[in-house]
């Protein structure tokens, strides 16, 4: 979940470093820090608590730079947010280091280290791996032979990131687990833990495998695997935008993303529909279709909102295709005994393709040869997931720099939707029904527009919310996942306590909450389960609740003083929990504006987990 930036030029590099940490930023962070060898041979650095600001600031009181360096952005793991914990560590004035990860058995290498003489300056497990470099540094070795037996005895996940004033024209960088890429620049090369960091530098990267490790030079990179055996990746040209990462003409990148989704989603549905049906070519895979027609059971994997995602997918799924369906959170999945089933499909779902725990099981399932195939639903072309998965769906949301995923979210109900028609086309599905659906996607970005449309008397509704401690989001069948969704979105920008909760399920716990102070969140499409949400509405209403209900201006809701309305465009069903989505996403939004929370920076969230 940290920020890693580093770079070797034959100019200072650490504004390089701190627009690459300014970029990283959006994922959350609680510090910042940078280290430069001078060209006095000097190894320095600079760290400050809070946000990267905080650190330009310093810099510009006591500059230090360097054509060697290498930045962090900090979420705390191992120790509380302090100056002293901030990165780069150092061991000594010879080795600097910078760590995404987690190292599992650093208190035993911490005490065996103390043993040695190493003193400790900060409660770190990163620490540990500077000081470790540094024992077998003291051994005569090279940097990259250093870094190389250290990592031998590190048990976790992690990306490294070493500098040392004995090897001026050298950046060492190791990878377990946590992504980490290297930018290709002209007589200059760069690494990140994410490309949105280097694209003002480059657009060329080479994405290093697990267990990679690499020498990187002003003019060459020397890159060995896991057993050591020089190796070549691959050259990628990315086509990501810088100016994906521009606010533009809106207050926060959260609202800059719900509007873009008509967008993203006509990107995901372009040139994946043909005619009357979706074509099987997005999956990546020559026989994609063949497999699907094998399929007799799916198990969807996620966490956070792509968990919610996946659980609206099982209602689609099920509904259209007969082939049951199961959906679990990954870092549940990881560590639960699993049967092998011979005619599974094992569906990840992931913005980042990064996600540890997702990573994790599918690297479970992959190794007991637990499926028959494996297919991702991702934001990133080049991530872990999509390239260790046999087939991959694509989002084409962009760049999503708010930490509450927004544009991801409908995305992956869009791309959810189409794996759903091309099951039913391999299952020979009748041809009206698919033709029916396919028909009613091609509409779905203007439907969103039209949603957005609610915009202002959102932000009105939301000034009822300032003052609200706890909320209650209630939906029925695939609304309901939607409802989670909104209840999460809700919590993570504006910190106001909400649960989602079945509507059918309100008299079995939920009604006990209801009170003039809690708000009842509802999303209302016209659907069979409509006349029975009604109901339960009623059962609110009875009790004194305040609703809040998204409707279908069809759906006949009316509105009264503990009871507001608002009307959303009649859309078909099966599109319903992705329009819905929409004004949820509005809601939070506004509330979070009007209570003043960083909105795109959560407290204690970061955007990409790759730490279990």
């Amino acid at each position: 979940m940290c920020g890693i930036v580093g770079a070797i030029a034959q100019r200072p590099v650490v504004e390089i470093l701190l627009e690459g940490l300014r970029r990283l930023e959006y994922r959350g962070y609680d510090s910042a820090g940078v280290a430069v060898v001078r060209d006095t041979g000097d190894l320095v650095r600079s760290r400050a608590l809070g946000k990267v600001a905080a650190l330009t600031d310093r810099l510009a009181d006591e500059p230090i730079d360097g054509k060697l360096g290498i930045a962090h952005t900090r979420w705390a793991t191992h120790g509380v947010p302090a100056e002293r914990n901030a990165h780069p560590h150092f061991s000594g004035e010879w080795v600097g280091i910078v760590h995404n990860g987690i190292i599992e058995n650093h208190v035993e290498l911490r005490e065996r280290l103390k043993n040695d003489g190493y003193r400790f300056d900060s409660d770190t497990d990163t620490e540990v791996v500077a000081h470790l470099i540094d024992v077998f540094r003291r051994k005569g070795i090279s940097l990259l032979d250093a870094v190389m037996a250290a990592r031998c005895e590190l048990q976790g996940a992690y990306a490294l990131a070493v500098i040392s004033p004995d090897e001026t024209d050298t950046l060492i960088v190791a990878r377990h687990g946590s992504p980490l890429v290297i930018g290709l620049g002209i007589g200059e090369n760069f690494i990140g833990s994410d490309i949105q960091a280097l694209l003002p530098v480059t657009s060329r990267f080479i994405y290093l495998e697990n267990g990679d490790v690499a020498k990187i030079n002003r003019h060459k990179i020397d890159i060995y695997d896991a057993n050591g055996e020089r190796v070549s990746r691959p050259v990628k040209e990315s086509s990501a935008a810088m100016c994906s990462a521009e606010l533009g003409e809106y207050r926060h990148f959260m609202l800059k993303e719900i509007f873009e989704q008509p967008q993203s989603v006509a990107a995901t549905l372009e040139n994946r529909l043909a005619g009357d049906h979706v074509l099987p070519s997005l999956l990546g895979a020559p026989d994609a279709l063949e497999k699907l027609a094998q399929v007799e059971e799916i198990q969807i994997i996620a966490c956070g909102t792509s968990y919610h995602a996946g659980l609206v997918g099982r209602y689609w799924i099920e509904a259209n295709t007969d082939i049951p369906c199961h959906v679990e959170v990954a870092s549940e999945y990881r560590y639960r005994r699993q049967p092998p089933r011979k005619n599974m499909l094992f569906v990840t779902i992931s913005q980042s393709g990064e996600t540890a725990d997702t990573l994790a099981a599918l690297e479970k399932i992959k190794e007991n040869h637990g499926c028959m195939a494996t297919l991702t639903i991702c934001n990133v072309a080049e991530s872990s997931l999509t390239r260790e998965s046999d087939m991959s769906l694509m989002t084409m949301a962009g760049p999503e720099i708010g930490v509450a995923s927004t544009k991801a979210f409908t995305t992956q109900l869009v791309a959810l939707q189409l794996l759903m028609v091309l099951l039913m086309q391999a299952k020979g599905a009748d041809k009206a029904r698919v033709e029916q659906i396919t028909a009613d996607l091609r509409k779905l970005p203007a439907l969103i527009e039209q949603a957005l449309d609610l915009n202002p008397k959102i932000e009105v509704l939301s000034e009822r919310f300032i003052e609200k401690h706890h909320s209650l989001f209630l939906g029925r069948g695939e609304l309901y996942p939607v409802a989670m969704e909104g209840a999460l979105k809700l919590k993570e920008i504006s910190y106001i306590h909400a649960e989602a909760y079945p509507a059918g399920e309100l008299k079995h716990g939920p009604l006990a909450l209801v009170d003039s102070e809690m708000p009842i969140v509802t999303v209302a499409p016209s659907t069979g389960l409509l006349e029975k949400l009604k109901s339960n509405l009623e059962e609110v209403r009875s009790r004194g609740g305040e609703l809040y209900v998204f409707a279908d201006r069809e759906a006949h809701i009316k509105a009264d003083d503990s009871l507001h309305v608002l009307e959303v465009p009649h859309v078909p069903e099966l599109l319903a929990p992705i329009v819905y989505t929409v004004p949820l996403q509005l809601l939070s939004y506004h509330v979070a504006v009007q209570k003043g929370t960083d909105v795109d920076k959560p407290r204690n969230l970061a955007k990409s987990v790759t730490v279990e």
